[in-house]
């Protein structure tokens, strides 16, 4: 399987260097030259089996396959995820599910992709005798699913940026407390877009890139996409009918993954966004352009992002991977802030894609609504998706799945307001909130990043 860049500068690159490497060198993101397929018939409802369905074409040629199901099955195992099903469809009415994916160690969807990520990196590492520096932003759930993946691993340091109070205490907390000689937290005087631009500098400083080889942990990077495709195949071997998807996003990652599913012949039809105030998602499909706008803290403060990194991904497939032409749409956002998209491309897009925006105000009326009619309590992001997928209007029409992506107390506050409950942190992370941290706060600047990576 070779794979290719979305801007067409880089010539194709094997699994093991895509992985490592995170982000293409031209600029672009990494996508496969062709899609495999999966069997259009499961013989078998085992997650790890699926997973190792679903991710062997694309890591054939660099792992074997006895050493690929052994990072699977130490990947999705008891020991790691809290629940004898890695992403259970819990029922909430009549062909409306909640997929839930938050029974990993630090409680967020992350967990899934980025157990397997420091597997895979690991075994790669050994394999070629190599050492990397990992750097990655972070909005909230993906900085703490990284250290706990890639802490205390010999071959690798890890430097994390969050914006600097625009996380939850406890999503803050996840990261900080964690106290491993090879891990880094840094807080960026800034908004989660700020931290994601000062990753992409770093990327495209080769002097940096070379000495310290540096990779990505992000959703950018394409083992990250692919182990999260894997709850998606599985969901609809479940479900056995076409099933309406709705996620809440705001690096377009998730979804992306979704859409990669349906390319690898999943049984998925439509596929609902949600945004919350920060609607850049929502704004482009309703007009076709892709516009700045400043970032607005919102009750969901995973999605407060205005940079949809892999939203690149899925308009390279929609315009017939014409590189030359995403290329100019991608350098005039970098340069303005914007680019418009022909109406044929926009009404192709529209047809893999609805999104729908959710305010605060919504959001506590999801969480409450949810509790009061099904007794299941929800967190903001899931809330988002959720009233996605009402606005969508199929459910009672299809079989619907709204993801659950983080537990319920990782946002407390909002949750109690909504609900009146307090929900609790599980046993492994009780005392979370009285563990030390060790983290510095740094203004956003990309010498001082640049320093501080040279000298880990």
């Amino acid at each position: 399987m070779d794979f290719i860049s979305t801007r067409g500068g880089t010539p194709p690159l094997k699994f093991s260097t895509i992985l490592l490497q995170g982000l293409a060198p031209d600029g672009g993101l990494f996508v496969p030259y062709e899609w495999p397929q999966i069997p259009p018939i499961l013989d078998t409802d085992n997650y790890t089996e699926i997973a190792y369905k679903v991710i062997s074409p694309f890591t054939s040629d660099c792992i074997p396959e006895e050493s690929l199901r052994q990072i699977l099955s130490d990947t999705y195992s008891a020991s790691v995820f809290k629940n004898s099903d890695i992403a259970p469809l819990s029922p909430i009415g009549d062909d409306l599910f909640l997929m839930e994916l938050f029974h990993g160690p630090t409680l967020a969807f992350k967990d899934i992709a980025l157990q397997f990520l420091g597997r895979i990196f690991d075994y790669i590492l050994e394999q070629d005798r190599q050492k990397i520096t990992i750097i990655g932003a972070t909005s909230g759930d993906t900085g703490s699913a990284a250290i706990e993946s890639f802490k205390g691993r010999k071959n690798i340091s890890i430097t994390i940026l969050h914006p600097k109070g625009r996380t939850s205490d406890i999503q803050r907390r996840q990261m900080t407390s964690v106290i491993e000689e090879n891990v880094h937290n840094i807080a960026i005087e800034g908004t989660f877009d700020d931290c994601q631009n000062l990753v992409k500098t770093a990327f495209a400083d080769p002097q940096l890139r070379e000495s310290r080889n540096l990779s990505a942990i992000n959703s950018i990077n394409w083992a990250r996409i692919i182990a999260q495709t894997v709850y998606y195949v599985s969901a609809a071997k479940s479900l056995k009918k076409e099933a309406v998807f709705s996620v809440p996003t705001g690096n377009f990652g998730n979804v992306y993954a979704a859409f990669v599913a349906k390319k690898m012949g999943a049984n998925i039809g439509p596929l609902v966004i949600g945004s919350n105030r920060n609607d850049i998602l929502t704004r482009f499909f309703e007009t076709g352009q892709m516009k700045l706008e400043p970032v607005i803290p919102s009750h969901s403060p995973s999605m407060d992002i205005q940079i949809s990194s892999n939203f690149e991904r899925a308009l390279f497939e929609i315009i017939n991977r014409d590189a030359h032409q995403l290329d100019i749409w991608m350098n005039a956002f970098k340069k303005t802030g914007e680019f418009n998209v022909p109406a044929p491309y926009l009404e192709k897009i529209r047809s893999e894609f609805l999104a729908y925006r959710c305010s605060d105000a919504d959001t506590i009326t999801m969480i409450s609504d949810t509790y009061t009619n099904h007794q299941h309590i929800i967190d903001p992001h899931t809330a988002v998706g959720l009233h996605a997928l009402k606005q969508s209007g199929y459910i009672h029409h299809k079989p619907c799945v709204a993801l659950a992506c983080a537990h319920p107390s990782k946002f407390p506050d909002v949750v109690k307001q909504a609900t009146g409950v307090s929900p609790k942190l599980p046993p492994h992370l009780i005392d979370l909130m009285e563990r030390p941290e060790k983290y510095q706060i740094m203004q956003n600047d990309y010498q001082s990043l640049r320093d501080h990576l040279l000298s880990v």
